[in-house]
């Protein structure tokens, strides 16, 4: 997630400076076969080059809001998970108590509070590893060129700018170790946590630890958190349909191919110095619809590890500090901090 109010100049040359390259090339390539050609050459009406034009921002800019309703979908449900997380510890160290039993256990309660706070620890990160698997439709799953753009980005102004090391860090910090090694094995590590979470509420109603609105109110929280989950693996694992978010490439592409063909003739009834002056705003306006279509391509998918992804590891960050202050810790991680501009 971008934290600057701006994008710099250098920025936005990083995310889109190649394409100048060849919008040039292709806007002096038509204007020097124009000259070229001379009086042989069959002007192109500008008007249906415009429609096309007008149809394709209308396409692209469908695209592009339909790729923001999935990123800001994904921060809500991030946001429903850090709101529940707090509940769940809260509702954890005043539900999880000894009243119903006729002597105290207040030192079993302290560690059966933090088995079941480290453990939704441990879920926040399994989730968010699972989330960055990378899928069939993602830059970096793509042929050579798109995935070496990607991954330079990635380098940059996404995941590599925090280690990974975080998430095996925490699984092993926070989950039992009798746990560990059968979860982190599990086809859906997450799936498999809560579960044992719920298990473990289970044995605490056998014990009396909870009784049965407690138990019911704590499952229910269990509950949202897989209902977060899906949500999360529908945004991840169901792509915005192909046929929006590939062929309004296409469409850019024809209408970019057309644009030149159809200024140079206008741009020449200025003067000798018309055909020259087709060449800037060519590429002037070619660039401005590359970015609006780079700008819906690269905010389809908020979980790919790039810069315009969900803050999840500032995130779960925020909820770990959050939950051990809870528990009486007072070593505490670092918040998350933003690095060339890019929260992650």
């Amino acid at each position: 997630m971008f934290v600057t109010k701006n994008i710099t100049f250098k920025g936005i040359l990083r995310f889109t400076g190649a394409h100048l390259v060849w919008l040039t090339l292709w806007a002096i390539l038509v204007a020097l076969f124009y000259e070229w050609v001379g009086d042989e050459w069959v002007p192109i009406p500008w008007l249906p080059i415009s429609i096309i034009g007008t149809a394709v921002a209308f396409y692209v800019g469908f695209k592009n809001n339909s790729a923001y309703d999935r990123l800001w979908e994904a921060r809500k449900i991030w946001g429903g998970i850090v709101n529940s997380s707090r509940s769940w510890a809260t509702a954890v160290r005043s539900f999880v108590s000894d009243q119903f039993q006729e002597q105290a256990v207040a030192g079993d309660l302290h560690a059966i509070h933090g088995r079941l706070i480290y453990r939704h620890l441990a879920w926040l990160y399994a989730l968010r590893a699972q989330l960055l698997v990378p899928t069939p439709w993602e830059h970096v799953s793509q042929g050579r060129h798109f995935r070496d753009h990607a991954l330079r980005i990635r380098r940059q102004f996404g995941l590599n700018l925090q280690t990974d090391e975080e998430t095996e860090r925490c699984l092993r910090e926070f989950l039992p170790k009798d746990e560990l090694e059968p979860l982190i094995n599990a086809q859906n590590t997450a799936t498999q946590i809560i579960d044992r979470q719920s298990q473990e509420l289970k044995a605490l109603r056998k014990a009396d630890l909870i009784d049965d609105f407690r138990h019911m109110e704590l499952q229910k929280i269990l509950n949202e958190f897989y209902t977060f989950q899906g949500q999360c693996e529908r945004i991840k694992k169901f792509p915005l349909p192909r046929q929006y978010g590939a062929i309004s490439l296409v469409f850019v592409g024809i209408f970019i191919f057309l644009l030149p063909l159809g200024l140079v003739s206008e741009f020449d009834k200025l003067g000798s110095w018309g055909v020259l002056l087709s060449i800037p705003f060519t590429v002037l306006v070619g660039w401005v619809y590359v970015t609006m279509e780079l700008i819906g391509d690269y905010s389809e998918n908020p979980f790919e590890g790039l810069a315009n992804d969900v803050p999840m590891m500032a995130l779960c960050r925020t909820i770990e500090i959050d939950l051990l202050e809870m528990l009486g810790e007072t070593e505490l991680p670092p918040p998350i901090e933003a690095k060339n501009g890019v929260l992650m």
